[in-house]
């Protein structure tokens, strides 16, 4: 397998191996995802390519504290052959390069065989608890209650009172 950096015309086919590995999240655009990537650190965006057909991905970041790994994905019908293992060895060995001490990544905890994986490649769990806020809808939000329509008679909320 060939791993070299993102290029705009992998876009397609890195969203369709997204999509076809579970990773796309309706919360998430993907294809905006690319785009702030591309902004930000895009020699850090890889891909892995055999045969002229994308395999896998690695969306990594360094922010000077911390990398992280997000998007690593590999081709169900490429699966268990180390493509997984060769990318991340990549995005890692670009992390240090960069001065990067330590990377962290998230995996959703019903996903077993992901866990199994990092874990036989040297990763460990941090006693932590990973949270989150949204700063950026990427889809449009469920109508909010100020947003739907009200009953006769009825008038909108006042200003600060919900």
């Amino acid at each position: 397998m060939e791993i070299r950096p993102f290029a705009r015309e992998d876009e397609a086919a890195v969203v369709d191996l997204w999509k076809r590995c579970g990773l796309v999240r309706p919360s998430n655009d993907p294809r905006k995802d690319i785009d702030r990537k591309l902004d930000v650190r895009a020699d850090l965006f890889l891909v892995g390519v055999l045969e002229d057909r994308l395999v896998a991905t690695v969306m990594a970041g360094y922010e000077g504290h911390r990398g992280w790994l997000n998007y690593v994905a590999v081709d169900p019908e490429f699966q268990r052959r180390g493509f997984a293992r060769q990318i991340v060895a990549e995005a890692e060995r670009r992390l240090l390069r960069s001065g990067c001490p330590k990377v962290n990544l998230q995996i959703r905890s019903s996903n077993s065989s992901a866990l199994e994986f990092y874990r036989r490649i040297g990763y460990s769990v941090d006693d932590v608890v990973s949270m989150g806020k949204r700063l950026v809808m990427d889809t449009a939000p469920s109508p909010s209650s100020q947003d739907r329509p009200r009953g006769p008679g009825s008038k909108p909320p006042e200003a600060g009172t919900l």
